[in-house]
Parts: C-alpha cells; structure tokens; sequence
C-alpha cells in the first residue's frame, strides 16, 4: 500500500515514480467523476497513509523512506483537482507538483524535518501539493 502498487520500489526517483503512478487513477476518478471528486480521494489516501505510513516506519525502524509514496499520490491528486483530464495540464500538473516536493519552501521543508510519524510523512507532501495547486490553477487561468 505504502509503495502505491509497487512504484516506490524503482531504484531510481522513487517519489517520482509513485507521482506518475498516480496520474492514470486520478484521470479515471475526474473522468467518471469530476475533477473536484479528487479533493476527498486525495484526503482518503491521506488518511489511509498517515496510518500505513506510521505502521511500516515503526516496523522498519525508519523515518521516512524513499519506497512509501502514498504521500506523493494524495499530493498529486490534490494537484490535480483544479483541472479537467487533459494532457497538457496533467503535465504542467505533474511537474509543478515535483519541482514544490523536491523545493520544499517553508512551511513544507518545516513539517519535512519537525513533523513525524505517518503523520509527518505525509503532511509534507500534502502541503507541498497545496502550493502546487494554487501554482497550476494560475497557469490554466492566466496562461492557458
């Protein structure tokens, strides 16, 4: 659960890899739902992977290792949740995502290194995904 079907297992980019694997069932929840349907999936999975998250650091005597990227996926859809299913915002989408992940401006480099548990794996991401998401609902209303 907390490597999202195995993609947190890639030796290389792990976090990006549990995003992209994200992309295809984000694309199906706003396609046969609506885009905004996104918002509670993403705070489901967020739930679901504080508990997860927290359960398998205890268990490997970790912090937050690269291999869970449940955090990645409800940050992605979060992300997401201000566009229709198209190609070129899922892009813009997906990018803007990793560029605030990797980033981490302030309060998510804070919650990355104060914030533990599942619960801090997971609300770095989240926060890192809200900044993302006011960032790609920018691009598609004055640029796009």
């Amino acid at each position: 659960m907390v490597t999202w079907f195995g993609a947190g297992l890639s030796p290389v980019m792990p976090g990006t890899a549990g995003s992209l694997a994200a992309l295809p069932f984000a694309a199906a929840i706003a396609w046969f739902g609506a885009p905004w349907m996104l918002v509670p999936a993403a705070l489901l999975v967020f739930a679901i992977g504080v508990w997860a998250s927290d359960v398998y650091c205890k268990r490997a005597g970790v912090k937050d290792p690269g291999l869970i990227v449940i955090d990645e996926v409800a940050a992605q859809w979060l992300t997401l949740s201000v566009t229709p299913v198209a190609f070129w915002p899922y892009v813009i989408g997906f990018v803007l995502f990793r560029i605030f992940d990797m980033a981490k401006p302030w309060p998510v480099s804070w919650a990355d290194r104060h914030v533990g548990g599942g619960f801090g794996v997971m609300v770095d991401d989240l926060l890192a995904g809200a900044y993302s998401t006011g960032a790609l609902w920018l691009v598609l209303t004055f640029l796009l």
